[in-house]
């Protein structure tokens, strides 16, 4: 596997991603929010930065961009569905469109919803996904800048991939998901044998992410919005999944 993935917690919640293509030695960090760690980790391990990806404009996820770009000069790669809100923007991709660092090859997905303009980077080979805030583990983002049917084709198109790609998203939210994700689907073995993992592997400091997608799709609601009993389950019209998916996003905005 060509690429070295290092997982860097920062903030609150959030989780940054160093990569290491190991042939080449080509380096890059996915959506750096604190440049500290980021920069700790490098020297730690002697990597010289090449590149940042970036997923979306939230501060969370650009804070360091400006900082590392002057440290390193590395390249900013980010939306071009956003570019003007990308901090030291250089290279702006859509969806299809592919980035290479070193050996290692990535496909941009347009996955708008949670903001305009966002994207994920798909690298087949390593059957990594960083999607940002898109897709979380057990949940997804908000919906800031986009509506529902949108937001359920970006799903769509990440549940799409194989299911042992591992989800590489931004931030540890699994357990307070979870909970939303037994309330909502009680009936879900998978997803309640999950709940206990993760409640285990929290109580041990141990993060949740990344995931498998294959997991995902079969306990993660927001990825089965198309499915007829969980739609039954809530008295909706299991022919209109954008509906569902709707109405699962509002009641996970006002759960506590």
């Amino acid at each position: 596997m060509p690429l070295e993935i290092l997982r860097i917690p920062c903030l609150a919640d959030n989780y940054v991603w160093l990569l290491r293509e190991t042939a080449t030695g080509a380096v890059a960090v996915v959506d750096p929010a604190d440049p500290r760690p980021v920069r700790a980790t490098l020297e730690a391990r002697g990597w010289r930065l090449g590149h940042v990806l970036n997923t979306h404009h939230h501060a969370d996820h650009v804070g360091g961009n400006l900082d590392l770009k002057s440290a390193y000069g590395c390249t900013i790669v980010g939306p071009a569905a956003d570019r003007t809100r990308i901090p030291g923007i250089d290279v702006a991709l859509g969806d299809g469109e592919g980035f290479d660092l070193g050996a290692a090859r990535a496909v941009v997905l347009d996955v708008p919803g949670h903001t305009r303009g966002h994207i994920a980077f798909w690298f087949a080979a390593d059957r990594a996904l960083f999607c940002g805030d898109t897709l979380f583990a057990l949940g997804c983002g908000r919906m800031f800048e986009g509506t529902a049917p949108q937001m359920w084709a970006s799903l769509a198109k990440l549940r799409a991939l194989p299911d042992d790609t591992m989800v590489h998203c931004a931030h540890e939210y699994t357990q307070s998901n979870a909970r939303f994700a037994r309330h909502v689907d009680p009936g879900n073995a998978a997803l309640a044998a999950r709940s206990v993992a993760v409640d285990a592997a929290r109580a041990r400091g141990e993060a949740t992410v990344p995931s498998p997608l294959g997991l995902e799709k079969r306990t993660n609601p927001f990825l089965r919005a198309d499915d007829p009993e969980l739609a039954r389950a809530h008295g909706l019209d299991a022919g209109d999944p954008a509906a569902v998916f709707g109405f699962l996003r509002r009641a996970k905005d006002q759960f506590r």
